[in-house]
């Protein structure tokens, strides 16, 4: 087996046929919101067998302006916006709450596609937080109940002695409570869907919130 790094890179391809397909995407037959086009790919992505279609990036700034990344779950997505939920005393938490703006990138590479979405980020009422939290799994819930998200750790020992008395907890109350746990929600003022074309003339519509509507554009690749 090849170990080294350039080796392994030269190896791979982009977009495999053996397992992706590159449908069509005429953007003249795109709805007119984003949040449509947005459900109707992610169907899509599901009916392809994407792994797991609903894990995003999430890019975030801290107070100096400095950028971090990392992998989180999509919530939900309506008119109202993208949702995705955290300990607001984590990482992602504080920087949310020194620059209220992040950004979203989901990518489903069986049909290779994009999609990106930018905007500010508000947090969503205790009560909404509490029943996306508590309509989730034991898993789920424990890990809330875990928190300290970010916080160093002194040992796997610790936490594992932590997590077992989360688990405990939420086994025998599943509406038990985390304080801090936060449910946000994005509010797009850009959303962008690229479909790659085999001879990379992908194609790229980007939405732009136009007042209390939409305006759309295409982008070169």
């Amino acid at each position: 087996m090849a170990t080294d790094l350039h080796e392994l890179l030269r190896s791979l391809r982009v977009w495999d046929p053996e397992v992706t397909r590159l449908p069509p995407f005429d953007p003249e037959q795109a709805p007119g919101t984003p949040v449509d086009l947005f459900t109707a790919w992610f169907a899509e992505a599901v009916a392809a067998g994407e792994r797991e279609p609903h894990t995003m990036t999430l890019a975030t700034a801290d107070e100096e302006g400095r950028p971090d990344a990392r992998i989180v779950m999509l919530h939900g997505a309506d008119a109202t916006g993208w949702s995705f939920a955290t300990h607001a005393t984590s990482r992602k938490g504080r920087h949310l709450a020194a620059r209220p703006y992040a950004a979203l990138t989901f990518y489903w590479p069986r049909l290779g596609r994009q999609v990106r979405v930018r905007g500010p980020v508000t947090s969503a009422p205790s009560g909404e937080a509490r029943a996306d939290l508590h309509a989730r799994s034991t898993g789920a819930l424990a890990a809330a109940l875990t928190g300290r998200q970010s916080e160093p750790l002194s040992s796997l020992e610790e936490l594992a002695a932590v997590s077992r008395a989360a688990w405990e907890q939420a086994q025998a109350d599943p509406t038990a409570e985390s304080p801090t746990w936060t449910l946000y929600r994005l509010h797009p003022q850009e959303v962008e869907f690229f479909q790659g074309e085999e001879r990379r003339r992908h194609v790229r519509l980007s939405y732009v919130r136009d007042g209390a509507g939409w305006s759309r554009q295409l982008l070169w690749p």
